[in-house]
């Protein structure tokens, strides 16, 4: 999925697809595998979990022991109600247990001793309490929703003063998911991407700006799935790994379906054909996941290149760059049901009602947050795009780094 180096606005994490929502065989099935928090790749302050528990227990406790509501008639604070003293009571449980979690993996790191197995998975779904007691807190006291907060999350599920919490939440994933030793990076990783899902593109038969379009949403799964990082590993899940966090069924399904289509490539974009010689030979026979090249062919080849003919009356229905996006990446958490949609002539208005379907957004970060979101049992799509507000920031990134590689190659 996506999210570079010291930049720490992103909020989801690789690896939410696989999270307790099915058995492994049906998330295969469904490929609602792989992602949901922040990567944010700074390294690592030390002492920071102390620099933290200091911030939060200044700030925090402190303003949020105070709250009640003030009268507009006589302006003294009312007592809150028990609902809305026991909404405090549990944001309050769910950032000192976050904060907890944080400070033992940060310790295990530190002195360098072995790391339970998925050790992100208790640090994702502590993040996702805390979120989801202070959406309640904010439903039951509105006038607690606070200031705007540096990763654009809206306010009424994120207090601003956790800040600081995020950031080391961000940084334990770097160290957790950095990538192996073998992996084979590339130089640019970001135009690789975008070359590869433009020449897929050309050779299922769309036109140059359409391809163009097949090469942008590519890049915005390279952020969705890992931020932005190549060769990632996955702190919440044995299965998927590599730049668009795959399966490794997945990978060799992808090899062959490129296969069937390189020497059409090959004929048209010679250059582009070396370079797949090239990484080919550099890989091996080793995982084609560990090889940024490999993993990022291979997983368009296997769940999107099928799609891109469609993409001309994509662009039609959903004009927003970012919608279009998000539409490919519920390819990889919902497949069937939006493939679903998009044969039904009306992808927006269709909706989704299935139970298990509905765990698998909420698996994420789609209506994942708090009682109201989660008590929901069916959707549209178009509700649906507009609760993965989560990827947006990645998504706005993915564009911004597109159009610098467009510029550059006028230039």
């Amino acid at each position: 999925m996506h999210l570079v180096a010291t930049d720490a606005r992103l909020m989801v994490d690789a690896g939410a697809r696989i999270a307790g929502a099915a058995p492994a065989a049906a998330l295969a099935t469904a490929r609602a595998a792989a992602l949901a928090l922040a990567l944010l790749f700074s390294p690592p302050v030390s002492d920071a979990v102390d620099a933290i528990a200091g911030t939060f227990a200044s700030l925090a406790p402190a303003n949020i022991g105070q709250l009640g509501f003030v009268s507009p008639a006589n302006g003294q604070p009312a007592a809150l109600t028990q609902s809305q003293s026991d909404a405090l009571d549990a944001y309050n449980n769910a950032v000192r247990n976050f904060r907890s979690i944080l400070s033992q993996r940060r310790a295990q790191i530190d002195s360098k001793q072995q790391l339970p197995n998925l050790p992100g998975q208790a640090l994702y779904l502590a993040r996702n309490s805390m979120m989801s007691a202070y959406k309640d807190l904010t439903d039951a006291v509105p006038s607690r929703i606070g200031r705007p907060n540096k990763f654009g999350i809206p306010p009424a599920y994120f207090d601003a003063a956790n800040e600081p919490l995020i950031d080391e939440y961000t940084n334990l994933f770097s160290i957790m998911q950095a990538p192996p030793a073998s992996a084979q990076k590339s130089d640019t990783p970001f135009k690789d991407v975008v070359d590869l899902g433009t020449a897929i593109a050309r050779a299922k038969g769309l036109d140059a700006a359409h391809a163009e379009a097949a090469g942008r949403i590519s890049l915005g799964l390279f952020f969705a799935e890992t931020n932005g990082n190549q060769n990632m590993g996955n702190a919440r899940s044995n299965t998927y790994k590599g730049s668009l966090q795959t399966g490794a069924s997945e990978d060799q399904s992808g090899q062959r379906k490129w296969a069937a289509i390189k020497r059409t490539i090959a004929a048209f974009d010679p250059a582009l054909g070396a370079r797949d010689d090239k990484e080919e030979a550099r890989i091996g026979n080793l995982d084609h996941r560990l090889n940024h090249w490999t993993a990022v062919r291979d997983a368009l080849m296997n769940a999107h290149a099928d799609l891109f003919p469609q993409i001309p009356a994509i662009v039609k229905a959903l004009p927003n760059p970012i919608d279009q996006m998000k539409l490919f990446e519920l390819i990889q958490i919902i497949p069937s049901p939006t493939r679903s949609a998009l044969n039904s002539g009306n992808f927006a208005s269709y909706r989704i009602s299935d139970p298990t379907i509905m765990g698998y957004l909420r698996n994420n970060s789609v209506f994942t947050f708090g009682q109201a979101d989660r008590a929901k049992t069916s959707a549209t799509f178009r509700e649906i795009l507009d609760a993965m507000w989560l990827f947006n920031d990645k998504f706005e990134r993915a564009q911004s780094k597109f159009n610098e590689i467009k510029a550059q190659r006028k230039g």
